[in-house]
């Protein structure tokens, strides 16, 4: 899909340059908003001493997005629609590495509002889930970058897993909440969890993936009606 991004190499035009630079930049940042996020919530960090930073960070994605866009502009005005779909590809992702950004300060909120921390039978689970997603952040930006479409395939493969986990987590604390200490804490933390890997999946599968399908690809057909949870 972004062809056009990496193999002019020299000859390409500078604003593309600036683009493929601050799309990598917007994709470290909010890998780094997101372990510092997740790490306030899981723990062991002193959120005064980081809050300002993440939210800085922040700033410096939301204005790299708008950067990017206007060179868009830029670049379909004086180049032509050649590059259209591609243009309008690189737009969407843009919104995904921002909103990164957005979740990695929701789970922030979050910590602020449980300074106790998050508790020991919910621990293993939500730290493995953070550190898979971290991780996923990074093959993130590898994959991007090389636009490799096996890599790509397998990398969405993993973020889907990882949805598919927070799902369940999230379903059984919804329908088993007298089982659980703080069940909407936990419920908002998967739930923000998804949502990074899902933004995550939409920048991976834009490698492989026509426009129209990026957003789309893991739609599935939901069940009717809500399982009850069983009564004791």
């Amino acid at each position: 899909m972004f062809e056009w991004l990496r193999g002019l190499g020299q000859h390409a035009p500078r604003n593309l340059h600036k683009m493929s630079l601050a799309f990598g930049q917007m994709l470290d940042a909010g890998k780094q908003m997101f372990d510092t996020a997740s790490n306030a919530l899981l723990g062991g960090t002193d959120l005064s001493v980081i809050r300002d930073d993440l939210f800085a960070t922040d700033l410096r994605i939301n204005a790299a997005e708008q950067q990017i866009r206007r060179e868009l502009v830029v670049h379909v005005t004086v180049h032509g629609t050649h590059d259209l779909p591609a243009c309008l590809t690189m737009m969407s992702v843009v919104k995904d590495a921002e909103r990164i950004g957005d979740y990695a300060k929701n789970i922030f909120d979050l910590a602020e509002l449980t300074p106790a921390g998050v508790k020991e039978k919910e621990f293993d689970d939500l730290n493995g889930l953070k550190s898979s997603i971290s991780r996923g952040l990074a093959d993130t930006r590898r994959i991007f970058e090389a636009q490799s479409e096996d890599e790509a395939r397998a990398v969405a493969r993993d973020l889907m897993s990882i949805e598919d986990r927070c799902d369940t987590r999230m379903a059984d604390l919804v329908l088993h909440q007298r089982e659980h200490a703080c069940p909407v804490t936990y419920a908002l933390t998967y739930r923000y969890f998804k949502r990074v890997a899902s933004h995550a999946m939409n920048i991976v599968t834009s490698v492989y993936l026509p426009l129209d399908k990026i957003d789309f690809f893991d739609e599935k057909p939901r069940p009717t009606g809500v399982r009850k949870p069983e009564t004791k």
